[in-house]
């Protein structure tokens, strides 16, 4: 049987706590609030994490990887960018444009960079490593 509870938001960016079965605290909270105007670097702010799982909140305005530097990672990545506009560049040659609402799932392993990201807006990623 699916019990299904609705839970009202609270309007003004403030966390709403909620216990769950005495165990798991629930918090409630918007992936567009607490950006900054002035972004000088990538901000990365984990949301959720656990042995299986981990869902990272990426900020960048105009930031990309190191010209030779390639991330190699453990796990899949499933990537959509919520905002903003993005260029990835795959070892092999392959070239992604990444605009509001494209997502992608990058294999374990697969050497990628991100090339470029839009300079005058900010680009709101999640990344879900599994």
């Amino acid at each position: 049987m699916y019990i299904r509870k609705t839970i009202k938001l609270i309007p003004n960016n403030t966390f709403s706590n909620r216990l769950l079965s005495g165990k798991l605290k629930m918090q409630i909270n918007n992936v567009f609030s607490n950006i900054p105007e002035n972004i000088n670097q990538e901000i990365i702010e984990v949301l959720l994490q656990s042995k299986n799982i981990k869902i990272e909140k990426i900020i960048s305005k105009g930031q990309c990887s190191p010209a030779t530097g390639w991330y190699d990672q453990a796990q899949n990545e499933w990537v959509i960018v919520l905002k903003g506009e993005a260029k990835l560049v795959f070892e092999k040659g392959e070239d992604v444009d990444l605009v509001a609402g494209s997502y992608i799932n990058i294999q374990a392993h697969k050497k990628h960079r991100v090339s470029w990201t839009h300079p005058d807006i900010e680009t709101v990623w999640l990344a879900v490593f599994y």
